[in-house]
């Protein structure tokens, strides 16, 4: 892969705007079977006030080998005005994914034409609404019309002439040392929900569905999950310094948050948290989703471990091992994956802080840190460096198998530097597994929303398909299991968000399959 180098403001951080970096998108937008990466650029505070656009939005193709080349001319697409995050969907429902991008400014929707190359749609005619500060997107199905729906999550709102720039006279101040500001004393966004119409094209429902700007967060990442099992999507937003937003799906197009009463709004001592990335998977084998999520230096990272029939959350974070080790870190990108093939999911966690004074004496922490993996094991996590990269800033990053190989790469973005891919040294007869893609014919297309059970013996191994990948990254839209030294399942089952139930047996391992929604 040619060297990917982003751009996020200037070294020195002089506003909020410059410190959260660019997005990352993984998903097969050519049809050719291989995953493909977009990396979604920034921009800078003097292209801004020259009004010039930001750097653009790029797709590298994926390789048989695992690798990404530079797409051609006719998926190339222009700069907005300063890019985040993203999401990968099949909006008009021909077949071929789509790509969403979160700006600071107008969000952007990109058409797929046929795996050809990209179509930008004029923002007039998206449906989308505002031109505020998004930072990251998911698809959905919340109504199960089979038509795919959007969130959006929003920052806050900046305007370059009026918030201070780091180092005036009544600027802000962290540990003694002069920083940029925010979040706190800025005008938090409330996220949007947008409902497809299956044409390309959206319908903001935000404020109806219950999304009201008095409960707007500083929100910075996304997650969809049916946490209640109750068969529909709700969605879970990480907010930095205010508390974490859970919004249950009422069934009748409406959200109700509940995140203060199923105990995942907060930290184990009851105060909002600085909340960064999530990440989301079914730790205990109980078949409801448990949730990570990153977290400012000086405060824990926070697991939320689903407390079954009371539809409530436990915050399990020193119990499991991912507490004290990440109090002197800033986490950002995070995802559970089975990265050792061993049966059960283990945790990657991207570090960096925000200021370039944390390097100062007297801080307890530090501008660049390494990223962590974290391996699940019957006393918890154990915590070890997640690759031989030196310290860095690290921002967004997701997991995924590139080279059909069964073993999950991660890519990770640093903060105004290079796109990084991590190879997966897991040996390839570590353990068995199962990838599972989904083609829905009466549910959406990808199948989004769909719940897949690999069943051996007692033993139940639960995924969701879902595109958000925690914070500013998406994909992809499939299943991966690890399954150690089994050699065969009992039963592979999708509930499909149709309602249907389809179960298959006499399933062979070590392969990516795809199932098709039974007429």
């Amino acid at each position: 892969m040619p060297e990917v180098i982003t751009t996020s403001g200037s070294p020195e951080k002089d506003y909020i705007l410059e410190v959260n970096g660019g997005g990352l998108v993984v998903e097969d937008f050519d049809g050719d079977g291989r995953l493909d990466l977009v990396v979604i650029d920034g921009s800078t505070i003097e292209r801004v006030r020259a009004a010039e656009a930001g750097l653009p939005p790029r797709l590298y193709l994926g390789t048989a080998e695992g690798a990404f080349e530079l797409a051609p001319a006719a998926w190339q697409m222009k700069g907005g005005r300063w890019g985040s995050g993203g999401a990968a969907g099949d909006v008009n429902e021909d077949g071929w994914l789509d790509l969403v991008v979160c700006e600071w400014g107008a969000d952007r929707l990109f058409l797929n034409d046929g795996g050809k190359g990209f179509v930008e749609v004029p923002f007039e005619k998206t449906g989308f609404r505002g031109k505020g500060w998004s930072t990251s997107a998911a698809f959905l199905d919340y109504d199960h019309d089979s038509h795919l729906d959007l969130v959006i999550t929003s920052y806050l709102r900046f305007d370059l002439d009026e918030i201070n720039a780091r180092g005036v006279s009544d600027g802000c101040a962290w540990k003694g040392h002069a920083v940029m500001c925010g979040p706190e004393g800025l005008i938090p966004l409330h996220d949007r929900l947008y409902r497809g119409k299956g044409d390309g094209s959206f319908v903001d429902v935000s404020l109806e569905a219950g999304f009201r700007p008095s409960e707007a967060g500083y929100a910075l990442g996304v997650m969809t999950l049916d946490y209640d099992r109750d068969g529909d999507t709700d969605i879970y937003v990480s907010n930095d310094s205010t508390p974490n937003h859970l919004w249950e799906n009422q069934g009748d197009g409406k959200f109700k948050e509940v995140g203060n009463r199923r105990l995942a709004a907060v930290g184990s001592n009851g105060r909002e948290q600085a909340g960064m990335g999530i990440a989301c998977g079914d730790l205990d084998g109980d078949g409801r989703a448990d949730l990570f999520v990153t977290n400012f230096s000086g405060e824990n990272n926070s697991l939320y471990s689903s407390s079954g029939k009371s539809r409530s959350f436990k915050e399990r974070s020193y119990r499991k091992g991912l507490a004290g080790p990440s109090i002197q870190r800033l986490g950002w990108g995070t995802g559970f994956g089975d990265f050792d093939l061993d049966g059960d999911l283990d945790l990657f966690v991207l570090n960096g802080h925000v200021y370039p004074q944390a390097d100062e004496q007297g801080t307890d922490t530090s501008y660049a840190q390494l990223d962590d993996l974290f391996i699940n094991g019957p006393d918890g996590f154990t915590r070890q460096p997640l690759s031989d990269a030196s310290a860095s800033a690290s921002r967004t990053g997701l997991s995924a198998d590139l080279d059909g190989d069964g073993r999950l790469e991660i890519i990770a973005l640093d903060l105004g530097g290079a796109v990084r891919i991590l190879e997966n040294t897991t040996a390839s007869d570590a353990g068995h597994w199962l990838g599972v893609r989904l083609r829905g014919t009466e549910s959406n297309r990808n199948g989004l929303g769909a719940r897949v059970t690999v069943r051996i013996g007692e033993r139940r191994f639960v995924r969701e398909i879902r595109s958000s990948a925690g914070f500013q990254a998406s994909g992809p839209l499939r299943a991966h299991f690890g399954l150690g030294d089994v050699k065969k399942i009992d039963e592979l089952q999708v509930e499909w968000p149709s309602g249907k139930t389809q179960s298959l047996t006499d399933v062979d391992l070590d392969q990516w399959m795809e199932v098709v929604e039974a007429e």
